[in-house]
């Protein structure tokens, strides 16, 4: 039996072993791994360390488990992200504000990258999704103006922005899930929200980053505001306990 140090380290191995067939091209998204007999043997550890690292790898997102198949390479980074993201609320060491200022980040870098790398076809996508907004009930508005945000995040073609402002996304959705749906049935916040919409898409066809980025301050100022009056009004109600 290993000691737990040693176990430790024997994990470890497996992990190592993973990212070495991944650098030489052994490896690849879809690809499987090696059994946890497999991998004992390779390696020369207990196949419970095996089992460690492999619980692990899942936990983080890099592997799957397909029952009665084996474990395959799936660099799903973005579910780990997004548990990781909403620990970290939970535990009152991330906030709304904080959650906003990054994806403002993200969301105005994923339209620059977009001016430059996006398709006709992806343009004709985001024109139809537009298109919508304006005829839907505020229930389907949500959909599409998710739908708006991924596809421009597609557009960027950076794998990482678009896996962290998804994670976000769900985050958002998770503890504040009626923001947007507050945000859309409020006849002026909808107005300016959705010129700001209109604006990132004619930006994407003119090629103008100037107002592309008005329109990411524009959608943000939306939010952020909103954000504000529910932290004011919540900072009232605890006033009132005390």
């Amino acid at each position: 039996m290993e000691e737990f140090g040693v176990q430790e380290k024997s994990y470890k191995k497996v992990i190592h072993y993973i990212k070495m067939q991944i650098r030489c091209g052994e490896l690849q998204i879809g690809g499987k791994i090696p059994s946890e007999r497999e991998l004992s043997e390779i390696l020369g550890i207990s196949r419970n360390s095996v089992r460690e690292a492999i619980r692990t790898l899942d936990n983080m997102g890099i592997i799957a488990s397909q029952h009665g198949s084996g474990n395959f390479l799936t660099g799903n980074f973005e579910n780990s992200l997004a548990e990781t993201l909403s620990m970290l609320f939970l535990l009152n060491q991330i906030g709304y504000n904080q959650i906003s200022q990054l994806r403002r980040a993200l969301e105005m870098e994923a339209l620059m990258l977009a001016i430059d790398n996006i398709t006709e076809e992806e343009i004709h996508i985001l024109i139809k999704i537009i298109s919508q907004l304006e005829k839907e009930t505020e229930e389907n508005n949500v959909i599409l103006d998710k739908k708006i945000h991924y596809n421009i995040a597609l557009a960027s073609k950076n794998l990482l922005i678009i896996n962290i402002l998804q994670a976000l996304s769900e985050v958002v959705d998770k503890f504040i899930a009626d923001l947007r749906r507050e945000i859309l049935m409020e006849k002026n916040s909808k107005a300016v929200l959705l010129e700001a919409h209109a604006g990132m898409i004619r930006s994407l066809i003119t090629k103008d980053k100037k107002l592309a980025y008005e329109s990411i301050n524009k959608h943000f100022g939306v939010i952020d505001e909103k954000l504000k009056n529910r932290e004011n009004k919540s900072k009232k109600i605890s006033q009132k306990r005390l």
